[in-house]
């Protein structure tokens, strides 16, 4: 077994084992109102984390290219209540075009 799937399975088993302790946290713990702001802002934040990787980066560089222009389109998009299709149109019709000038 390589040190890649040691670091896999050690890992695994912390998830795990904190997901258990998750389980067995007082209801009193979890209903604390930090808490729940904390647990609701959790998706988004993962969310704007993966979002951001996935448009700012190229292999170990931090690259600005056309994904950002999309990814700009989609938010003002989104500022001015578009629907998630004509969202998702746009930011591709953008990206499209500043890639290709």
């Amino acid at each position: 077994m390589n040190s890649l799937w040691a670091a896999t399975l050690i890992t695994s088993a912390i998830c795990y084992l904190l997901k258990v302790l998750g389980y067995s946290m007082p209801e009193r713990v979890l209903n604390h109102p930090r808490i729940q702001r904390i647990n609701t802002l959790i998706p988004v934040v993962l969310l704007s984390a993966l979002v951001s990787v996935q448009t700012l980066s190229a292999k170990e560089e931090i690259v600005v290219d056309h994904r950002l222009a999309g990814v700009a389109a989609a938010a003002l998009a989104l500022r001015f209540k578009a629907s998630f299709p004509l969202m998702m149109l746009t930011a591709a019709i953008v990206s499209a075009l500043v890639y290709r000038i």
